[in-house]
């Protein structure tokens, strides 16, 4: 059996928004392996047009998608909760190997276990070109420091 990820559901707003922070923060690390664990042994995902199933084929896709999206920095913020799910708004900021630079806009639906981890993501994302001088994300790789304003604060 797969261990607990608190907080757990029914989540409040401050769990909410707990939990959406712990997702920000393991996304910035963009160790996939870490990443997966978040998510149930059979875990649904549809991501743009991409259906993933499991945690191995999850471990496969943020491979793929780290070596393609370079300088990953991703902030999320919740929109929505109730019982056992929240929707998420985000953006992040990454750059391919040519230099270009681009600002992913989405929103994602999950859907929790009674053990939090994460059995259903659904993730709508649109890729917006920016220059690196319209960049907003400049904290070193990793996670995003606590004093950094989030989407709300930016005007995403």
């Amino acid at each position: 059996m797969d261990s607990s990820r608190p907080p757990l559901p029914p989540f409040t707003l401050a769990t909410a928004i707990e939990k959406v922070r712990l997702a920000e923060d393991g996304w910035n690390s963009r160790n996939p392996e870490k990443v997966a664990l978040a998510y149930t042994v059979d875990s649904q995902w549809r991501n743009r047009a991409e259906f993933v199933n499991g945690r191995a084929a999850i471990v496969e896709f943020l491979t793929r998608k780290w070596q393609r999206e370079l300088d990953y920095r991703l902030i999320k913020e919740v929109w929505a909760f109730g019982e056992n799910r929240i929707a998420v708004r985000f953006a992040y900021e990454w750059h391919d190997d040519s230099g270009n630079w681009f600002r992913s806009y989405g929103n994602e639906n999950w859907e929790f276990d009674g053990h939090g981890l994460m059995r259903k993501r659904l993730a709508c994302i649109n890729d917006a070109p920016i220059r690196e001088a319209d960049r907003r994300y400049h904290w070193p790789l990793g996670r995003r420091p606590d004093d950094h304003p989030g989407l709300s604060e930016l005007g995403f």
